[in-house]
């Protein structure tokens, strides 16, 4: 079945928008979804339409996934207005950085709850169903500093370390049901984000990676394009690191 509806949440930016691109090639109804409020919809209404000039159609709807009712809303629409939802990427994500002793609560919690809460939001309200149909997959968006760390991200490394466990227990929950639950971590990737990194810094990123260069975001998008297809049935509670070689567990 190629049309399954597939949901990507934080859909607008360039990983988001490449995941969307890679899995509407794949005959995917796609669900991108944006930030509540009039400015952030308007965005999103410009970015929906700059993708139909390329042939993509991607459905978009206002989610904050840190609000668990107002994802089980956004589910019950998207499934009243489309029809079920088989795969689910939960790539929406933030940093909010600090060395450990300037953090302050409101930041670690902020960034907890966007990054790691939000996975239980989302996969609560749609696992069930999957596992009642016989199909789900899942792909959890980590990082690369989720595996090894980085100053001054306590919060942020523990949200994508965290990510690992979540995934691999609801993989355990899903295995005989036809559900896959698996993540994919992320390196440095050429997006307007990291090209806003000094260029003296970005250089010295680069230097210390071993294939020599940035990925790019379809890197990442044919990852998940992987790990949502059908044929995947046999892959899950793994991880995919997609980092050019920076970091090898």
């Amino acid at each position: 079945m190629t049309n399954r509806i597939a949901v990507v949440t934080g859909a607008a930016g360039g990983l988001g928008t490449a995941m969307c691109k890679a899995l509407a090639a794949q005959g995917r109804k796609v669900v991108g979804t944006h930030l509540p409020g009039e400015e952030f919809t308007a965005k999103a209404k410009d970015w929906q339409a700059s993708l139909r000039e390329d042939g993509v159609d991607v459905a978009i709807y206002p989610l904050d996934v840190t609000d668990f009712e107002g994802c089980k809303a956004f589910v019950a629409a998207v499934e009243q207005d489309l029809g079920p939802i088989d795969i689910l990427v939960n790539n929406a994500g933030i940093t909010n950085d600090a060395p450990l002793k300037r953090m302050q609560p409101e930041q670690w919690n902020q960034v907890i709850n966007v990054n790691l809460t939000s996975m239980f939001n989302m996969c609560q309200q749609v696992f069930e169903n999957m596992c009642e149909r016989g199909f789900g997959r899942i792909v959890n968006i980590s990082s690369l500093n989720g595996e090894k760390g980085q100053f001054g991200q306590s919060n942020y490394a523990a949200t994508k370390a965290g990510i690992y466990g979540f995934t691999k227990s609801i993989a355990q929950e899903g295995a005989r049901k036809g559900v896959t639950a698996n993540s994919v971590s992320p390196g440095y990737i050429d997006t307007p984000m990291v090209r806003q990194v000094p260029e003296k810094v970005l250089n010295n990123i680069v230097a210390g990676i071993p294939v020599g260069h940035l990925g790019k975001p379809e890197d990442i998008a044919r990852a998940v394009a992987y790990l949502t297809a059908d044929e995947a049935s046999f892959v899950t509670g793994t991880n995919m690191s997609v980092n050019g070689g920076q970091y090898m567990s």
